[in-house]
């Protein structure tokens, strides 16, 4: 068995944490692979130098944030996903410090399922292009007024926005950007897009849940400067007046290592405060 192991070295304890968990699963008889730049510290071997093909499951070291970033920085690189969180609000990052060794055992054990989430690509009329795994943001960017950007549904129209941008997220974002701008929450098998209105003019813009059988399509009206187009935070680029971002669902899954011992729905009651007791 071949492991990635992948820690944020802006977090004090991940390179720390990495260099056990690679003993440990060395003393398993795994081998474990992690960016050149990490080898020594971790004493893991290169990635560059291994098929990544061969590779069974990534391990992140982090957050939410350091999965997606690791997802864009790495984009071939499709083998199971199991986040460990070293941050505080992580929904994709589920494995708790305290969890480590024995959801490693577990993952070892086969006891776990792997979960194909959804991901969302996205083009530009002038061939700028992206994925992403959470959402992709159509923002004012410079512009200190609200911005107008008309929606169609498979090339039908929907509505025009008013507002300082629209959220356009998976399932797997709906607990992210989207649900602090108030859209809705979707289980993660759901093949969806939720659509979020930024702070807009009219208070009867509610978020949408959508299906789309072929693609999502925003038009930036606004005769303003360009507004900006950002994918999961990371990778971004404008969009000019008249032009159209068309968003779809991708061919590619993000695959998600989803162990026994933790479930979807004990992890929002967690992240989320929810204070609700099971009466009998």
């Amino acid at each position: 068995m071949m492991i990635a192991l992948f820690p944020n070295e802006s977090k004090n304890s991940s390179l720390k944490i990495a260099t056990e968990i690679c003993q440990f699963l060395a003393e398993k008889g795994v081998r474990v692979v992690a960016e050149d730049r990490h080898t020594q510290t971790i004493g893991a071997d290169p990635l560059s130098q291994v098929n990544q093909d061969q590779i069974n499951f990534r391990i992140s070291l982090g957050g939410d944030g350091t999965i997606l970033r690791l997802v864009h920085r790495h984009p071939t690189l499709q083998a199971p996903l199991l986040g460990i969180n070293l941050g505080s609000l992580g929904f994709l990052a589920d494995i708790p410090l305290h969890d480590i060794y024995p959801s490693l055992q577990d993952l070892l054990n086969g006891h776990y399922h792997v979960q194909k989430r959804m991901v969302m690509e996205g083009i530009t009329t002038t061939g700028s292009n992206c994925f992403a795994v959470n959402e992709v943001v159509i923002h004012r960017a410079q512009n200190p007024c609200l911005i107008d950007l008309a929606v169609y549904v498979d090339e039908r129209y929907l509505n025009t926005f008013s507002a300082d941008g629209l959220i356009i997220s998976t399932p797997s974002g709906s607990t992210a950007y989207s649900l602090a701008a108030g859209g809705p929450i979707l289980t993660p098998e759901l093949n969806a897009f939720v659509l979020t209105p930024i702070c807009p003019h009219t208070i009867s813009n509610r978020p949408i849940v959508l299906m789309p059988k072929k693609s999502l399509q925003v038009r930036y009206l606004s005769a303003l400067p360009p507004v900006e187009v950002s994918a999961d935070g990371i990778a971004s680029f404008s969009l000019s007046t008249d032009e159209v971002f068309t968003a779809h669902l991708s061919n590619q899954t993000f695959n998600l290592v989803s162990l026994s011992r933790h479930d979807y729905f004990s992890t929002l009651r967690e992240k989320l405060g929810w204070q609700g007791r099971l009466k009998t």
